[in-house]
């Protein structure tokens, strides 16, 4: 394709032969009509796209036809043009715009230094040379697409670019952003778009400390969630004894680039490369990849919903859980056979349904700095679970599953003594394990021991492990087993497929996923059997089968407790993650001379409580269960476990309506109130209440010691649950303070509501009211 502009040179570069001539008297024998057509177009072309023929005296705007978007390029802005995408429908409606007064496109040379520490990272990027000198040299419109290309010049730094745009869907349009001539050193990418003080943006994966992100610098990694997140003096002091493992408010194992903004704008980026979203400027939003090509998507649609579905049309959708795990607890607990038949007669005295025993320590517990972990050798450990095979059949008469637990890394179990394999001389002996630049199994540290990664690269260690899980796990009777890990993939690494572990370590999650879902599709076990994940990224709401949301503290606080969990799943819920919950409880106890982070009773009942109104009711004994209140702590405890299974079961019938909904437009099950009322701007501040489909409101206990909540309900008249009184108003939403006594968190449902009364009459039909 041959450009104006260049035409335009060869032209004036054939008047050049002949003599200089003004304008006017130029002759007809010397030029056709034709030329002089020409020239005049080359003039236009010179001053820009709109500098002759735009729309009314002065303008300089140009809009190009992208299918049934428009791209508008405004040149009175400044050096560079300001460009704007509306759809043909909405002009008035702006779904990608750059900064005024500015480029909007730059590169750098970074000097990028990531390192690990125990699946911890720390980023450091400093910047050596800039290339933030835009130009916009020419734009090209082709059928559907447009593309603008340019150069970048700077102090030691020069590169071209080019930026296009084309429609690939109905309500979506993909941008593709390249260097085309930067020397070998540039290799940073930064994409500046406009935004307002007032523009709130969402979801990014599970984010912890805050579900808005405005003002905020995030890296997008998937690595540990860190233990504290900001609790002083937990993460501090936990920070000089292992640095990285405290965490810091943007650490999370689900991560993703991308997010709906208050004004219905929403964009991901395809790439698997460390990017960094930066909405600390009140007026625009920069994101830098530490790479050279950025590509992604501008999406379009009327709501907060419709903007999820075009989402998860491209990251994948999650399928209904298998009825089974709806019909009560999945009860996590540890120590053996003799212990679930303990667990099993105190819980069937109460009255609990019970819907599974998850037994993660099947393989066999090992003591370490943490108190007590699991050996990383996917085998039944016989003498922790003699009889497990009739306990399985057991179990199965009662209609209760058992699942188990693994992850893609393996220990050398010499030291154990007593095993029939040794998963990793096995998986090293072949070759199948991550290596580190010498050639040897790259061991990663964890607590107080070292593993080696399966390298999920290497198709015949992929084909291992597949075999592993179905002959191990599925052969062992499990009908489920949490998938753990899958964030831990040194940057430095060597991997089979020769792909640089930089570029891989945000992929390994989906890879690790993946192969869990293919176990299922090969044994012929979809929608029957369940496992779990914890670290994610884009694809992953595709090929897992349900989240869970890591490892949070046994406290009440945002940082990383209860309050930490419900964000997580709301900003998770946004992101695509549709099926998640929680660990009842919490999972990190610490006992420490001066540090005492311990499950009280009032934190368990009131995880209960909330976990009730989730995917999957299950709990945690924690990393030291003598230590933390527990179910089975006492009567109390015991039947409020009872009361909040059977909530959970009366609610099956609305659970199995949302899933469908998550499994076909990826909407999440537990939902932020955004999601229903986008134009309440009150429901923005809101990062502890969440609906079940748009009737039922769930305002759950979240402060120590709190007997009443202030809930925030939309317009509307609202019943409260347990008591059938009326709350709200039809004119506006406002907030109400509702009693909350333990056993009866504030619930809602809009009156009229079908989904609502059947709820109430499945509580009454359990006894609960």
């Amino acid at each position: 394709m041959i450009s104006l502009r260049s035409v335009c040179y060869l032209e004036s570069k054939t008047e050049s032969m002949s003599p200089p001539l003004s304008f006017l008297s130029i002759g007809w024998s010397r030029l056709s009509l034709l030329r002089l057509i020409l020239l005049i177009g080359c003039c236009c072309a010179m001053l820009g796209p709109g500098g002759c023929h735009g729309p009314g005296k002065g303008a300089r705007t140009e809009t190009y036809p992208l299918g049934s978007y428009r791209l508008a390029v405004d040149y009175s802005h400044g050096p560079v043009p300001h460009h704007a995408l509306t759809h043909a429908s909405r002009p008035g409606e702006v779904l990608w715009e750059t900064a005024s007064g500015s480029g909007f496109v730059s590169a750098s040379v970074a000097d990028v230094n990531i390192e690990e520490s125990r699946g911890s990272f720390s980023i450091e990027a400093d910047t050596l040379y800039s290339c933030d000198g835009q130009t916009l040299d020419s734009i090209t419109a082709e059928e559907g697409a447009v593309t603008l290309s340019g150069r970048l010049h700077g102090r030691g730094c020069g590169a071209g670019y080019t930026m296009r745009f084309e429609q690939v869907g109905a309500n979506q349009v993909a941008f593709r952003l390249e260097l085309t001539d930067a020397s070998p050193e540039v290799n940073s990418l930064h994409l500046r778009l406009a935004s307002t003080p007032e523009e709130r943006f969402f979801g990014f994966g599970e984010q912890f400390s805050q579900l808005d992100l405005k003002g905020r610098k995030l890296p997008v990694i998937t690595q540990e969630q860190g233990i504290g997140r900001g609790a002083e003096p937990l993460t501090s002091l936990l920070n000089l004894v292992a640095p990285g493992s405290g965490g810091d408010w943007y650490t999370t194992y689900a991560v993703v680039p991308f997010f709906i903004t208050s004004l219905g704008r929403s964009l991901f980026l395809e790439n698997y490369e460390v990017s960094i979203f930066d909405m600390e400027d009140p007026d625009h939003l920069e994101i830098t990849l530490f790479g050279r090509r950025m590509q992604g998507r501008i999406l379009r649609g009327g709501s907060p919903l419709d903007l999820i579905e075009e989402y998860t049309s491209h990251a994948g959708r999650m399928p209904p859980l298998p009825d089974w795990i709806s019909e009560g607890a999945v009860v996590g607990m540890q120590g053996g056979t003799a212990e679930v038949y303990d667990k099993l007669d105190l819980l069937q005295a109460h009255d609990t349904p019970v819907a599974a025993f998850w037994l993660q320590d099947w393989v066999g517990k090992r003591v370490t700095l943490l108190a007590s972990q699991l050996w990383w050798n996917w085998e039944l450990d016989r003498g922790q679970y003699p009889g497990w095979e009739e306990m399985v059949q057991a179990l199965r008469a009662q209609g209760i599953r058992v699942m188990t637990y693994v992850n893609p890394m393996l220990v050398d179990v010499e030291e154990k003594g007593d095993y029939e394999r040794n998963l990793f001389r096995e998986a090293a002996g072949q070759g199948f394990l991550v290596k580190d630049r010498q050639g040897e199994p790259y061991m990663i540290t964890n607590t107080t021991f070292d593993a080696g990664l399966v390298d999920l690269t290497h198709p015949g260690a992929r084909a291992w492990y597949k075999d592993v899980i179905r002959d191990q796990v599925l052969g062992a009777g499990a009908s489920g087993w949490m998938a753990d890990y899958g964030e831990a993939l040194p940057f430095d690494a060597v991997l089979h497929s020769g792909e640089e572990a930089a570029l891989y370590h945000n992929r390994y999650p989906e890879a690790w996923a993946g192969l869990n879902r293919e176990v299922l599709r090969e044994a012929s076990v979809e929608g029957e059997v369940v496992f779990f994940s914890r670290s994610g990224y884009t694809r992953s709401p595709g090929l897992s089968t349900l989240f869970w949301l890591g490892d949070q503290l046994v406290t009440f606080d945002g940082h990383d407790g209860l309050k930490s969990a419900v964000k997580g799943m709301l900003s998770g819920g946004l992101s695509g993650y549709s099926l998640n919950h929680s660990d009842i409880g919490g999972y990190t106890t610490v006992s420490a001379v001066i540090l005492n982070y311990i499950r009280s009773r009032e934190l368990l009942m009131r995880w209960m409580e909330a976990s009730a109104f989730t995917a999957v009711y299950r709990t945690h004994e924690g990393t030291q269960p003598e230590q933390n209140a527990q179910f089975y702590t006492d009567e109390e405890t015991l039947d409020h476990f009872a009361r909040f299974a059977k909530v959970f079961r009366a609610l099956a019938f609305l659970r199995r309506d949302l899933m469908r909904a998550a499994a076909e437009r990826g909407h999440p099950l537990a939902r932020h109130p955004m999601l229903h009322y986008p134009d309440d701007p009150n429901v923005y501040d809101l990062d502890c209440q969440w609906m079940l489909g748009p009737d039922l409101m769930v305002a759950p206990v979240v402060e120590e010691g709190a007997r009443e909540v202030d809930a925030y309900l939309p317009a509307g008249e609202w019943i409260h649950v347990w008591s059938g009184g009326t709350y709200g108003s039809s004119t506006g939403g406002g907030r109400v303070t509702v009693p909350a006594p333990l056993g009866a968190p504030p619930v809602f449902y809009r009156f009229g509501s079908q989904a609502g009364e059947t709820f109430v009459e499945n509580l009454r039909a359990e006894g609960l009211m």
